[in-house]
């Protein structure tokens, strides 16, 4: 059972390297490790480990100066770690949560919610949405 919670832990924080890099990709084409740890709080080190792993996932590859870039397999779950994040934190500011604990809560969230659950949640706030505008 424990092996399970490591192999979730190691997910999750994959996840959040890769949303990191994808966030980064979209103001600079050069995203490097550094800049994923500087961003993060995390050391180089600890950023280094898990860009290996990362690349042995498939999910990240470096060109000959290092830059990071995403797969199209690692593009496609930090876009979609990503538009869950967003959606929830704004979701939750709307309901009335701070900004910062709506935040904080959606990366809890973002990581175990199902994929019926967050589409539920993503029609909901869509119709919510369009009966606004109707208004």
């Amino acid at each position: 059972m424990a092996e399970s919670k490591q192999d979730v832990t190691i997910q999750e924080s994959g996840e959040m390297y890769l949303e990191t890099i994808l966030i980064l990709s979209k103001t600079s084409n050069e995203v490097r490790s550094l800049d994923v740890a500087e961003y993060m709080g995390f050391s180089k080190p600890s950023v280094s480990r898990a860009v290996g792993i990362l690349k042995d996932g498939g999910f990240v590859v470096t060109d000959h100066s290092g830059f990071l870039f995403l797969t199209d397999k690692g593009q496609e779950l930090a876009e979609t770690i990503y538009e869950r994040h967003t959606l929830l934190s704004k979701w939750l500011m709307n309901l009335g949560v701070e900004e910062k604990v709506a935040v904080e809560d959606a990366c809890k969230i973002e990581h175990d919610i199902s994929e019926e659950s967050f589409e539920a949640i993503k029609q909901f706030v869509i119709n919510y949405r369009e009966e606004k505008e109707i208004d």
